[in-house]
C-alpha cells in the first residue's frame, strides 16, 4: 500500500501535514474529510518508513548546493524541469533521487512546492513554504535566492558552534583516557608493593586503592554508561518526549540556558522574517514556523503565539507573554510593527540573537577549557600525591 503526504486544514483553521498509507489518494482524501479536515493537497511519497529517520553525512550540504544551483539557473530563464535536472547533478544518493522524482512530478503538472513536500526529511516546511509563496507571487527565482541565503546562514552558524566545541571535547576525551590509564593500569602495579609493605597507608592512598579495586571488580558496569548515553541520545533524538526532556535539561543548565534562549529566539525570528519576505501572510508564516521549529518547548510557545495572533493580538504582545524568548525580541518586533517594517526588524532581531549565540558559545568553550584542565589536573595530582605519600611512608619506616 503506497504512502501519501497530505496537507489539510481543521475546523479551527489550523493547517496540518502528515503522511498516511491508503489504497489511493482519493481514498485518503475521503478518510481525512470524514475526520473533519479540509484537504488541501495529497501526493504520493516515495519515502519508506525506514528512510524517514535515516541520516547521511553531507545531506544538508547537498541540499544547500542544490538550492544555490536553482537560485543561479532560474533567473537566466531556464525552464523549471530543466533547472531541476541540472541541479541534481551537484547532488548524489537520496538527494539526487528525490530531485529526479520532484522533476517527474513537475513534468506531470504538479506544483514544485507539492512535489518538494513529498520529501520532508530533505525539504523542511520552511523550504516548502517559501517555494509555495514564490509560486503564488510569481517570483520563484527570489524564493530560491532567499532559501540559499537562509540555508547558508544556518550552515555558517552551525559550523561556528561545532568549531567552538571541538577543542573542549578533545580535551575531555584526552583527560578521561589519562585518568582511565592511571586507575586501571598504573595503580594496580603499586597495589602489591603498598599492601605487602605492612606500613600504615595514608587515608588518601587507602581511598585511591579502594576506588581502583572497585573499578576493577565492577568494570563491566562501567560499559553500561556509554551504552546508556547512546540509548538516551537515540531516545532524545527520535521521540517527541525525549526531545522535550532534553530541551528542559538544556534550559535548566546555568549558562547553557541563556545560549539556548538566544538560539531559539534567533531561529524563530529568522523563520518568520524569511517567510514574510517570501510573501506569506503572518498567520501562514507562523504555521510554517511551528512546523519548522525542532525544539518541542519552542514549538509549544510558537503555537501559543499563533493562537494569540489569530485571536487578534499583535505579534509583539503575543511574544512579550513568552517565558522562553528574551524580552528584546518583543521590543524589536514592536518597533517593526510601529514602523510598518515587521520583516526588516525580525531579520535584525535574528542577526542580533545569532551573534549573541555565537559569542555565548565561544565564551562557554573558552571557560570550559581551563575548567577541564583544572579538573583533570586535580585528579592526576591527587593520584600522584597519594602514591608519593605512601612511598614516602614506606621508606620512612624502613629507616627506623
Amino acid at each position: 500500500m503506497p504512502t501519501y503526504a497530505y496537507q489539510a486544514v481543521d475546523g479551527a483553521g489550523k493547517r496540518t501535514r502528515g503522511q498516511a498509507q491508503a489504497v489511493s489518494s482519493g481514498a485518503l482524501a475521503r478518510s481525512l474529510e470524514e475526520r473533519g479536515l479540509f484537504v488541501l493537497d495529497v501526493a504520493e511519497s516515495t519515502e519508506s518508513a525506514s528512510s524517514k529517520g535515516s541520516f547521511r553525512f553531507g545531506r544538508r550540504r547537498e541540499v544547500l548546493e542544490v538550492t544555490r544551483a536553482m537560485a543561479a539557473l532560474l533567473p537566466v530563464g531556464m525552464p523549471l524541469a530543466q533547472a531541476l535536472h541540472a541541479a541534481s547533478g551537484v547532488a548524489s544518493g537520496d538527494v539526487r533521487s528525490a530531485l529526479q522524482e520532484v522533476k517527474s512530478r513537475v513534468e506531470r503538472g504538479d506544483t514544485l512546492s507539492a512535489a518538494l513536500a513529498g520529501h520532508p526529511n530533505l525539504f523542511s516546511p520552511l523550504y516548502v513554504g517559501l517555494v509555495r509563496a514564490g509560486e503564488k507571487s510569481g517570483d520563484i527565482d527570489a524564493a530560491f535566492a532567499r532559501l540559499a541565503d537562509q540555508l547558508d546562514r544556518d550552515e555558517q552558524l552551525r559550523g561556528k558552534v561545532v568549531s567552538a566545541a571541538i577543542y573542549p571535547l578533545l580535551l575531555a576525551t584526552a583527560g578521561s583516557v589519562a585518568v582511565t590509564v592511571l586507575l586501571f593500569f598504573v595503580l594496580p602495579r603499586f597495589v602489591t608493593l603498598l599492601e605487602g609493605s605492612g606500613a600504615t597507608l595514608p587515608k588518601s592512598t587507602s581511598t585511591l586503592l579502594a576506588l581502583s579495586g572497585a573499578l576493577h571488580r565492577f568494570w563491566p558496569v562501567l560499559l553500561l554508561i556509554p551504552l546508556g548515553g547512546v540509548a538516551f541520545a537515540a531516545w532524545a533524538r527520535n521521540t517527541d518526549e525525549g526531545r522535550r526532556v532534553w530541551s528542559r535539561i538544556m534550559l535548566a543548565l546555568p549558562g547553557v540556558a541563556t545560549l539556548r534562549r538566544y538560539a531559539l529566539a534567533g531561529r524563530f525570528a529568522r523563520l518568520v522574517g524569511v517567510l514574510l519576505g517570501g510573501g506569506a501572510p503572518l498567520l501562514a508564516a507562523l504555521d510554517d514556523t511551528i512546523e519548522s521549529v525542532g525544539d518541542p518547548i519552542a514549538r509549544d510557545d510558537a503555537v501559543r503565539i499563533r493562537t494569540r495572533v489569530r485571536e487578534g493580538s499583535s505579534l509583539r504582545a503575543a511574544v512579550a507573554e513568552s517565558t522562553l524568548f528574551p524580552a528584546l525580541l518583543a521590543q524589536l518586533i514592536g518597533v517593526g510593527e510601529d514602523a510598518g517594517q515587521l520583516r526588516v526588524f525580525l531579520m535584525k532581531a535574528a542577526d542580533i540573537f545569532e551573534e549573541r549565540t555565537e559569542r555565548a558559545t565561544q565564551r562557554l568553550a573558552t571557560l570550559a577549557e581551563p575548567a577541564m584542565i583544572v579538573l583533570f589536573g586535580a585528579i592526576v595530582a591527587f593520584v600522584a600525591l597519594s602514591l608519593l605519600q605512601a612511598i614516602y611512608g614506606i621508606n620512612a619506616n624502613s629507616f627506623k
